[in-house]
């Protein structure tokens, strides 16, 4: 730490000592100065002399008043004015009394605003001027009077241009805080963003592959002792649903790693392409599954075809679940002018239970992932018996702040 820093430290853990001795400083010069007398005749010279005892009282009156300048400006200000008046009127020859109305004056408008400085300056600077051309032995345009009206617009002057530096010092300080604090809360919801984003993927994933899973066992242990081909072949689903479990959690969960962790997830996140795929899957569980395809090759965002996909995902697990044995399902994908429709029916009798019981966060996660590509998603039982799923997604990305149509 440098010198000049460890004394600024100084003065803002101590300011009443700082402020005496500046008055101890200022007292030494008003005294210095009370027993010089400047001459003017053919050259400016200066000879010694002995003040008067009411000037020496005088400036120690006015040095004591700047111990508490930064207390009280106004009523330092004051009194180092009366007492600077009283001087010009009764000082002969004048002691610098003054100066303590100076520094009195420059504190006054280094902590208020600019209005009061230019009211309190002016005035300050009217009173001892005039009084020391009004009331002194020297003519009103002697070097000592004009010195007094320069040196209070000085101490003015001086005040306020350190008032304006330190309020612009103080809005810079702001404001980078105010950034810093933006950016950690942008940071924090990204971080939220991600989190629900890869608890979606999970649930998509879990809930998928266990569901069938859980079909293709409760098959296996049904046909196990009259039909054992039938079981093997249901066991070879388990282990197939369970592999793509399994990939599907580690390619997830290797969003998770730091940038320099090994083996990041380097697979393709899952879309359209992969629907004929995913309804083989649950074909294989015994769900038989109609496919219409309406879309013309469309070639879909990244975010809106791993949307799609996980939407047909989920709806396909929930008709597995919930529709009961019997139950029969159709998708379409259609594109209708900037959208892509994506819609799964069944004719489930529901009688497992219906999609939105038991706690489950499916529905909630496909409007989530609408809602976040600014689509519309509509769900509910269809007349006659049965559930629909119908989500609309745009072809094109919206940033947030882009109008949908």
């Amino acid at each position: 730490m440098s010198t000049l820093q460890r004394v600024k430290c100084q003065a803002k853990a101590h300011p009443l000592a700082m402020d005496a001795v500046l008055a101890a400083g200022v007292l030494v010069c008003m005294v210095a100065g009370s027993f010089v007398e400047p001459r003017h005749r053919d050259s400016v010279s200066w000879a010694l002399r002995t003040p008067d005892l009411l000037s020496l009282l005088l400036i120690a009156l006015s040095a004591a008043a700047l111990v508490f300048r930064r207390h009280a400006p106004m009523t330092v200000l004051c009194l180092t004015g009366t007492v600077s008046v009283i001087e010009s009127v009764t000082g002969d020859p004048r002691a610098p009394v003054a100066m303590s109305a100076v520094i009195a004056l420059y504190t006054v408008a280094s902590t208020t605003d600019r209005p009061t400085t230019w009211r309190v300056g002016l005035l300050t600077m009217t009173v001892l001027t005039g009084s020391a051309m009004a009331a002194g032995s020297l003519p009103w345009y002697a070097q000592e009077n004009l010195a007094i009206f320069a040196w209070t617009g000085i101490g003015a002057t001086a005040g306020d241009a350190v008032r304006s530096r330190r309020a612009f010092v103080q809005a810079i300080r702001e404001r980078a805080e105010r950034a810093e604090r933006t950016r950690e809360e942008e940071a924090r919801r990204r971080v939220a963003e991600e989190r629900l984003r890869i608890a979606r993927d999970l649930h998509d994933v879990v809930a998928h592959h266990i569901a069938l899973v859980n079909v293709q066992a409760g098959v296996a242990a049904h046909v196990m002792d009259k039909r054992p081909d039938q079981a093997k072949e249901a066991l070879a689903h388990v282990r197939e649903a369970s592999r793509s479990a399994l990939n599907e959690l580690r390619a997830t969960v290797g969003l998770l790693r730091q940038s320099g962790d090994p083996e990041a997830p380097t697979e393709p996140a899952p879309g359209l392409d992969r629907l004929d795929e995913l309804t083989g899957t649950f074909r294989n569980a015994g769900l038989h599954i109609e496919v219409a395809r309406a879309d013309h090759d469309t070639t879909l965002p990244a975010a809106v075809d791993l949307a799609a996909y996980r939407i047909i995902q989920e709806a396909l697990t929930n008709v597995q679940k919930h529709a009961g044995p019997q139950a029969k399902a159709e998708v379409s994908v259609v594109r209708v002018g900037p959208h892509i429709e994506i819609t799964v029916l069944d004719d489930g009798s529901g009688e497992n239970d219906t999609p939105g019981s038991g706690g489950g966060h499916g529905l909630l996660g496909m409007r989530e992932r609408v809602s976040a590509l600014r689509g519309t998603l509509t769900t509910g039982p269809r007349y006659g018996g049965g559930f629909r799923v119908h989500a609309i997604l745009p072809v094109k990305n919206r940033t947030p702040g882009e109008d949908p149509a």
